[in-house]
């Protein structure tokens, strides 16, 4: 989901980029060598029934794995982790021990230039016509042609609030036109500060976001954008309580801060957990009038997996309207399959930050990647940043 992670992580994944060039330099020398490999063991070749998936943590149905195992006797053995640079270390150092994996699109990008995935067969995929159209040319922007990806669920970095409590901090000061005010602009977090803010704890989201708001491209190699970037959130540290990129739900649910800088899937799901808890808050995910920065978790078959064929149905049984629409209803993160729609519970369905409008979706920022020398002047400011010095 698209991501929790902690700044630690973040540093973890800064080391390893180094190493990825590296295999991604020696992948290319040996391109039509492995061009020539075959993308899936052949239909011929039996494989045993066990596949092994390695998925963001809350982020399935409570059947999806039972049902899969009840239809095809194939026994899943599925765990979690909270951050793409967890992945990405497995997926660098081979033998994962996993056939599924999904990492998030910028980071995925990275990991199809390494080497690190198979191509998909989608002759085995007769489910890809579920798929929605306009998220794959999305996808395709990372992963031309669609070779090695599908999407798992997507959403976008957003601000989310608690309603009642943003209202009665800002007292007279009505709400911005622009919901990336209220977290970038000190008018707004100056009075916001007394019930709690809290950002994402990652360089790449925090300064995307605010080079989106400056109105500077989101992936720019320029230094002196991500200076004019730093200058700007050095005005609002100050009223920033936490940095938190794995708590965001648990915090808006109990109502301990009233506005965060994250993912929208998390923001509705906080909302659906604090009526479980029979707590219910107000809590909203903002659409920016100027767009949100859109991300993808994706499904793919590591280049080490044992059971590629168990991993083609597994992906074809996700891609089922029926099967996606639970994970979705579950989850509160929109899914890119166009046939789920109508299995979609309807206050979900109908939440127009969930399934955004066509005017809305337009405005998104889509996925991309930096450089690994904007990646380490972007972690430079950051930590000055986070530090508040």
């Amino acid at each position: 989901m698209n991501m929790k992670l902690s700044y630690s992580k973040y540093l973890l994944g800064m080391a390893i980029i180094t190493g990825l060039a590296t295999v991604s330099c020696s992948k290319s020398e040996n391109k039509s060598a492995e061009e020539a490999k075959p993308v899936v063991a052949a239909a011929s070749e039996p494989e045993e029934k066990i596949l092994n998936i390695y998925n963001w943590s809350d982020y399935i149905a409570p059947d999806t794995i039972a049902n899969f195992e009840k239809e095809t006797g194939i026994k899943v053995r599925y765990d979690v982790f909270d951050s793409n640079e967890i992945l990405h270390a497995k997926l660098i150092a081979k033998n994962t021990g996993y056939d599924i994996v999904v990492p998030g699109s910028n980071w995925a990008k990275l990991q199809i230039e390494g080497g690190l995935f198979q191509k998909l067969d989608k002759s085995k995929l007769p489910n890809w016509k579920n798929l929605d159209t306009g998220i794959l040319k999305q996808m395709a922007e990372l992963d031309p042609g669609n070779t090695y990806l599908i999407d798992w669920m997507w959403s976008y970095n957003t601000v989310g609030i608690n309603e009642d409590k943003v209202k009665a901090a800002l007292g007279d000061t009505p709400m911005p036109d622009n919901a990336w005010d209220l977290v970038f602009n000190p008018t707004y977090t100056n009075k916001l500060k007394s019930c709690g803010i809290t950002f994402l704890d990652t360089p790449a989201d925090v300064f995307q976001a605010a080079l989106h708001y400056l109105g500077k491209p989101v992936y720019t190699g320029t230094p002196d954008d991500y200076q004019a970037a730093f200058d700007m959130l050095m005005k609002v540290r100050p009223d920033i309580k936490k940095f938190n990129s794995g708590g965001q739900i648990d915090d808006l649910a109990s109502g301990n801060i009233c506005v965060a800088y994250g993912w929208a899937g998390d923001f509705n799901l906080a909302h659906k957990r604090s009526i479980e808890n029979k707590a219910e808050q107000n809590i909203k995910a903002l659409v920016p009038k100027t767009g949100g920065l859109m991300f993808m978790d994706t499904m793919a078959i590591p280049a080490d997996a044992k059971h590629p064929n168990n991993a083609h149905l597994w992906m074809d049984y996700i891609m089922r309207p029926e099967v996606t629409a639970a994970i979705t209803n579950e989850v509160t993160y929109a899914n890119p399959n166009k046939a789920a729609t109508e299995f979609v519970d309807p206050e979900i369905k109908n939440n127009k930050s969930i399934f955004l409008s066509d005017e809305d979706i337009a405005k998104l920022v889509p996925p991309g990647v930096e450089d690994a020398k904007t990646k380490r002047n972007m972690t430079r400011l950051y930590t000055k940043f986070k530090s508040g010095v």
